[in-house]
């Protein structure tokens, strides 16, 4: 709840005006119509200022505090902060209600009356309104509580269960589109190596093209995913190196490419194609061939993951690339939204992915809690 008090002063107000209104009626309709015997009262010798500034004082402070107490054993409900916090909310308006009837005696009730009871006559009156004003706040704000929590349980089940379909309707269609996509994989995978084996004897840069590019495909194809649908670091990294081998050939070794990695990436897994994804988005869209500014990529783990791998390490990525200059092919920006769509199903809170588009050039900084 973003609110920062459950009730509101005014409803509270309200509800409490209303209540010792509703009381007020019935006690002078009880003592208007039901016949008291040795009934001494008089309207004309009635202190009606003193009881009218006496119930003027009394609303005022039971407005107050049903504020407090309201909203305050709300809080501790809510936060579980357990009996400690309870007994100081429960100590606090103690206090102040036992100081309340203290100077409500002193000055309003007067004198004659305060010398007709004992002290400790006084102290159970005390010690009883007390209970009474404590304990229906403290039940109107475990109800609201338990209330609250039952509808958000439904408001949180309902998006959860939106969230789930809208998975599987994803998954179903993603599921649809590989199948489309993959028009015999292992046969295209045994052509490729049979080109590689005819290769050989007429081009070693020609071979050593069909055979990257057949490892591209068998692990775009098969790759080895766990039930979280993750894949290997190290594989992910000698597929971006592949992609970049690749494309080297294709330009004759010209490109200006600047791959580091830091750190210790075994053990470690990632969602696949999330890191491939910025690599190919540079070398769509980035200047590659000038020496003073390289397509820079800088993987990292932090010294956590570098001395023992496993779950709950850092890894960040960074990508610079300088903008190609002159006609620019058309970008739809399709590629980094699916992957932010999967970053966010995959780890939730547990990533960023920070893009920064300047006039000449382009800036992915991913960072993952793996």
């Amino acid at each position: 709840m973003n609110k920062k008090y459950r009730y509101s002063f005014w409803k509270v107000c309200f509800w409490v005006t209303l209540i010792n209104v509703v009381i007020l009626g019935l006690m002078l309709t009880m003592v208007y119509f039901v016949k008291i015997p040795q009934q001494s009262w008089n309207p004309r010798t009635f202190p009606l200022g003193r009881f009218l500034l006496r119930g003027a004082v009394s609303l005022v402070f039971q407005c107050i505090f049903d504020y407090y107490a309201l909203n305050h054993y709300y809080r501790v409900m809510a936060k579980k902060g357990g009996w400690p916090s309870y007994l100081l909310v429960t100590l606090v308006l103690l206090g102040a209600t036992f100081v309340y009837y203290f100077v409500n005696d002193i000055t309003l009730t007067g004198p004659e009356k305060l010398s007709q009871t004992t002290i400790s006559m006084r102290l159970f009156a005390y010690c009883f309104s007390a209970l009474f004003q404590i304990g229906i706040p403290l039940a109107i704000a475990a109800v609201t509580r338990q209330l609250d929590e039952k509808k958000w349980q439904g408001e949180n089940q309902k998006v959860l269960e939106q969230r789930t379909s809208r998975l599987e309707k994803e998954k179903m269609q993603a599921d649809y589109l590989f199948l489309k996509a993959q028009i015999n994989p292992h046969f295209l995978h045994n052509t490729l190596n049979f080109l590689y084996a005819r290769s050989l004897p007429y081009s070693t840069e020609l071979s050593e093209g069909i055979l990257t590019l057949s490892e591209i495909m068998r692990y775009s194809l098969d790759k080895e995913e766990d039930a979280d649908g993750k894949v290997l670091l190290t594989k992910e990294i000698e597929h971006m190196n592949n992609i970049i081998k690749i494309q080297q050939l294709r330009f004759g070794n010209a490109l200006q490419v600047v791959f580091t990695i830091q750190g210790r990436p075994e053990g470690l897994r990632i969602l696949p194609f999330v890191l491939i994804t910025i690599v190919e988005n540079a070398f769509k869209h980035g200047e590659l061939k000038d020496p003073e500014h390289p397509v820079t990529l800088d993987l990292c783990i932090d010294d956590t993951a570098a001395r023992a791998p496993g779950p709950g390490k850092k890894l960040r990525f960074h990508c610079v690339n300088k903008k190609k200059t002159g006609p620019k092919e058309l970008s739809t920006g399709i590629g980094l939204e699916n992957t932010r769509k999967r970053l966010e199903l995959a780890y939730g809170e547990n990533y960023s992915l920070y893009i920064k588009d300047q006039r000449e050039a382009y800036t992915a900084a991913l960072s993952i809690n793996l």
